[in-house]
């Protein structure tokens, strides 16, 4: 550009006509944002070229870039000028001549200036010792001069880029992850560096680059209204603190709202955040495609050396139905079908975060864009499904912003659009309402062992603060809101109402425990009577640890963690009634009898298998169980509880609930049975006929069929990624809760095989089975054994102890 004038009229008559139309154009009402932006840098190229050619006289081979920013037309307010004098060796004197004349004029206007003078070699020689000064290259654009100079330039930075990428790519993606590490996530800070945080301009920009390569390239949907929102505030924040600063601090927010005609600091916030997340996450996709491209080129010359000879490895392995791992991330099976399955979303999210893998952005939205809403209230696969992904610790994170950033999550949970990045405007909270609440659930992931019911725990901890976006306070909106929540993903009405609770109650133990006196017997009271139930306390007792760790280290010590604790102990002591209470006897069925009759009379098992599709008959009833009713009925005798467990492994089938006990037969029937009740559901694909599994079950009783060795073969042959780290198994003697056996409690990790290991090693300590009540919730076992001696009497105390210790020693190793 050589012009000399604005284009609104404005004669450019040197550094004073410059400073003057620049005044004007900053401070006019008539525009803002991107339009502003280009002005300026079209303001500023026609000053430059003034300056260029008057003090360039004609002179060949030399010509003014603007490379980074500026060559983006990207100038704020305050922005620094990034200028590069490209000449082409011919005249150094001339040149620096050149750039004094060009450089002090910026200087005298007060403008910050990064300039430096260079030949075409030495730019490329620069570049590829300097990633900085690389990637500000990728940006460069001619203003005056020589425009095959600088047109030579451009080409050989873009080749040579594109050339080095597989090595240079690699090195940008560290220097974003440092930059990451020492500045925070933009989309979670109260003081946000709008340039250098993570999901923050600079991200922007390198995502400019990998396109550059031609190697990969980012998720465009969104990114480019989410930057142009980030640059918006940037220069509000200019023009509010007359400083050239990116970090937009608590005290100019206001103001910069204001700039922005937006309603109040928290408006802005959200806004920034909402950009920041879009941004990080592109970031996050685009750099495991680079990955993947660059493990896929290293890989070629090896696999092409290996054809003709050897067994390729598998390419997708299966996760669940529908669900499929391949190259590192999870995708959807060829045969998935997500407008025939709902709950296929929830599925693969599940998969995916008890794998440790992110889910592939094509199946986030193609399953976005085809799947069909769930029902209401959802069926129980559904809502296993959501507990399995709230209960896989960490890794649930990113795969629920996976979800979230194609808008499944809304879909999912109406409500959360109020607390999406949402700020909480406390020095103690780290991060916004929504990421807080996730971040709870990954806490209480750490402490499923430690309750009965880890389903109802991670869901409220899911909810706890989502009366956060209602006005009122947040604890007593959100109970109304947890409750509606819950009966809409399936919980009973038992469940819904302990939720509830929870929600509405889940500040209460650390405001007793450190505002009160614990030693005034009516605060105990107080805090009996809102709770319950001594259930419900154990609930409360690990939601409030795991909402205080979620907030920040200043909201939990151990002098509060003692103090709760304190209470808890207290509360309990008032509450009456026993978590561990045994089941009460029922009344056998005429199906269950039947089978009873059949096995006596056969001298072996006996099974049906069936589906069970029917819904509540009641809308307030309790939902269906998931998966589909297997009844087994065995004559009495020894390792029945590992043999049933063992074939059901080796098909690939979940075991969600089990029942065992033994069954009084009806008068004139000699023998004893054993019933098994279980709800089992596949891995994936479909259900075994259950010829197959009684076939397999008489082998498996005679020990013709050697089950642990041929799950380990399996395991061999198909090892499983150990994506969660889950909690050790806690196995413990409930005290007190039965007259008639001893009670040993298990949680552990759901897993395949669980209950095949429990049922041998109960065996192998000698122990008798006299019934067995297991259920799995989200990916968590919680199973009670009733155990006896080979006599029929309870365990003596120290022998209780030592097989509860064994066994747990066996589920850890």
């Amino acid at each position: 550009m050589t012009g000399t004038g604005t284009d609104d009229g404005t004669k450019d008559s040197g550094p004073g006509g410059y400073a003057a139309a620049r005044l004007h154009l900053l401070t006019g009402e008539t525009r803002s944002g991107p339009p502003r932006r280009a002005a300026l840098a079209h303001l500023t190229d026609d000053w430059l070229a003034g300056l260029f050619a008057a003090g360039a006289q004609g002179a060949r081979g030399v010509s003014l870039v603007a490379v980074g920013g500026y060559g983006r037309a990207e100038l704020s307010p305050r922005s620094d000028l990034d200028l590069l004098l490209l000449h082409d060796g011919g005249d150094p004197e001339a040149v620096t001549a050149l750039a004094d004349r060009l450089w002090y004029p910026v200087w005298d206007l007060g403008l910050d200036l990064d300039h430096s003078v260079r030949t075409p070699a030495g730019a490329r020689r620069t570049a590829g010792e300097d990633l900085k000064v690389q990637l500000g290259l990728l940006d460069a654009r001619h203003i005056a001069g020589d425009l095959g100079l600088t047109t030579a330039l451009r080409t050989a930075v873009l080749a040579d880029w594109r050339n080095q990428a597989p090595k240079r790519l690699p090195a940008l993606q560290e220097l974003c992850a440092e930059r990451a590490q020492r500045t925070g996530e933009l989309q979670y800070l109260l003081e946000p560096d709008l340039k250098e945080a993570h999901g923050g301009l600079r991200d922007a920009t390198a995502l400019r680059a990998v396109a550059a390569s031609w190697l990969a390239d980012a998720p465009r949907e969104g990114l480019a209204d989410a930057r142009r929102r980030l640059l918006d505030v940037r220069d509000a924040l200019h023009l509010a603190t007359g400083r050239a600063t990116d970090r937009l601090a608590l005290q100019e927010q206001d103001q910069v709202a204001a700039e922005l005609g937006m309603l109040d600091a928290d408006v802005l916030l959200r806004q920034v955040y909402e950009a920041a997340r879009v941004i990080a996450y592109a970031s996050d996709v685009t750099w495991r495609e680079v990955a993947r491209v660059l493990r896929s080129r290293a890989v070629r010359p090896r696999l092409r050396a290996l054809l003709g000879g050897g067994k390729a490895a598998p390419e997708r392995s299966p996760l669940a139905e529908g669900v499929v791992e391949q190259d590192g991330e999870v995708v959807l099976a060829r045969t998935a079908r997500p407008e025939r399955d709902p709950v296929l979303p929830l599925r693969a999210a599940a998969a995916a975060a008890q794998a440790g893998l992110p889910l592939s952005l094509h199946a986030v939205r193609r399953m976005a864009a085809t799947a069909h809403p769930l029902p209401i209230p959802w069926p129980a696969e559904a809502r296993e499904q959501l507990v399995t992904l709230l209960g896989s610790g960490r890794p649930t994170v990113q795969v629920w912003e996976a979800l979230e950033a194609e808008g499944l999550v809304d879909s999912l949970l109406p409500d959360w659009e109020r607390v999406r990045c949402r700020p909480q405007r406390n020095a103690v909270h780290l991060w916004t309402v929504d990421r807080h609440l996730i971040e709870t659930a990954v806490r209480a992931s750490e402490f499923t062992r430690r309750v009965h019911r880890p389903d109802l725990l991670l869901v409220a901890a899911l909810l706890h603060d989502i009366g956060k976006g209602w006005p009122g306070d947040h604890a007593t909106g959100g109970e109304v809101i947890a409750r509606d929540v819950a009966a809409r993903i399936g919980f009973g009405q038992h469940d819904v109402t302990v939720i509830a609770a929870l929600v509405r109650h889940h500040l209460l133990l650390v405001e007793t425990a450190t505002r009160r006196d614990l030693e005034d017997p009516a605060a105990v009271r107080a805090v009996a009577e809102a709770v319950g139930s001594r259930s419900t306390l154990e609930l409360l007792h690990a939601l409030t640890e795991a909402d205080a760790l979620a907030t920040g280290p200043a909201a939990w010590s151990s002098w509060r963690a003692s103090l709760v604790a304190d209470l808890a102990e207290r509360v309990a002591a008032v509450l009456s009634g026993d978590l561990s209470a045994g089941p009460e006897e029922t009344t056998p069925t005429a199906e269950q009898e039947r089978l009873a009759v059949e096995a006596v009379a056969t001298g072996g098992p006996v099974l049906s298998l069936r589906a069970r599709t029917e819904p509540p008959t009641e809308p307030s009833g309790d939902p269906e169980p998931l998966g589909v009713e297997l009844r087994i009925a065995v004559p009495d005798q020894e390792g029945v509880l590992p043999a049933v467990a063992g074939v059901l492994a080796l098909h690939r089938l979940t075991v969600r609930t089990a029942e065992l006990r033994a069954l009084d037969l009806p008068a004139g029937v000699d023998g004893s049975v054993l019933l098994l009740d279980w709800r089992v559901a596949a891995e994936y694909g479909s259900l075994p006929q259950a010829a197959r599994l009684r076939a397999d079950l008489v082998r498996a009783l005679d020990g013709t069929l050697d089950i642990a060795g041929r799950l380990a073969e399996r395991d061999a042959a198909y090892p499983r990624r150990r994506g969660v780290v889950a909690p050790p198994a806690r196995v413990t003697v409930a005290p007190a809760a039965s007259r008639h056996a001893t009670v040993i409690e298990v949680r552990a990790q759901d897993a395949p095989g669980l209950l095949f290991r429990i049922g041998r090693a109960l065996e192998d300590a000698g122990v008798r089975v006299r019934s067995a009540h297991a259920s799995t919730l989200g990916a968590n076992a919680v199973d009670a054994f009733y155990v006896t001696c080979p006599e029929g009497t309870p365990l003596p105390g120290e022998e209780a102890v030592a097989v509860a210790r064994k066994l747990e020693e066996t589920l850890r190793a």
